[in-house]
């Protein structure tokens, strides 16, 4: 449902926690102000529940399943990118699991890989997404997925947090058929929200987005969830730390 009044204060009023890498104080100060927040999809999306549902499925094979499935998904997104070949998000995701289940040999029924995919459209919210979507808003912030997700995917992950109203239009690599880093998908954002991209923190979940993010001219925002090794592309954000509240400093430093 729409947050209403009375939450909406209330939660722009907490109190935002350091960022575990801050702006340098002289360059926020030499930087103009962020005027948008565009999204990747998991800063936002709780993914786990995904693995969940293989773990219950398939007990002692979840894990490494989930593991190969994502895997070879964002492999299919790049691969079908550079052929020349999209196919939305929902399909490359279905293809990476019927892929994965068969390089483990494992029997996947229909039944099966319907209830696996369907997690997709029960996922929710991290805990800490709410009050520092509400504080960006309150900051004057713009905010947008920018996501290789679908729309429909997008959409059920907000109706499933109560995020409605939150968000303008989402930003699918759909609209343009090329997935994350190419270009096309990036410059979305510039497009949409009718801004430099220096005005434009990009928050990626992936360490590989922070690079494509990045190559593309973004100001960049890791929110590093897992703790997860930065790649070695010879790119840095230009702030990091675990969760939304560590953005929410970030992008209204000054």
């Amino acid at each position: 449902m729409l947050l209403d009044r009375r939450t909406f204060t209330t939660l722009a009023a907490a109190s935002v926690t350091a960022a575990t890498v801050l702006p340098d104080r002289s360059r926020a100060a030499g930087r103009p102000p962020f005027r948008a927040v565009a999204f990747d999809g998991f800063p936002v999306i709780d993914p786990r529940p995904v693995s969940a549902r293989l773990d219950e499925m398939l007990p002692g094979m979840g894990a490494q399943l989930s593991a190969v499935w994502r895997t070879r998904q964002f492999e299919y997104t790049w691969l079908r990118t550079l052929g020349g070949q999209y196919a939305d998000f929902w399909r490359v995701t279905e293809d990476a699991l019927v892929f994965a289940a068969k390089a483990m040999k494992i029997s996947l029924s229909p039944e099966q890989r319907d209830r696996a995919m369907q997690s997709y459209l029960e996922l929710k919210a991290w805990p800490d997404v709410v009050p520092a979507l509400v504080q960006l808003r309150a900051a004057g912030l713009r905010m947008a997925f920018l996501s290789n997700f679908t729309a429909p995917m997008l959409d059920a992950a907000i109706k499933n947090s109560g995020l409605e109203g939150l968000f303008e239009d989402h930003l699918s690599t759909d609209k343009v058929a090329a997935f994350k880093p190419d270009a096309r998908a990036y410059q979305m954002g510039v497009d949409a929200f009718g801004l430099k991209k220096e005005e434009i923190l990009f928050a990626a979940f992936a360490g590989w987005d922070v690079v494509g993010a990045k190559w593309f001219g973004y100001p960049t925002f890791w929110v590093n969830r897992s703790n997860a090794s930065a790649e070695e592309l010879g790119v840095t954000p230009d702030g990091a730390g675990p969760g939304l509240h560590d953005l929410v400093a970030f992008a209204t430093a000054r």
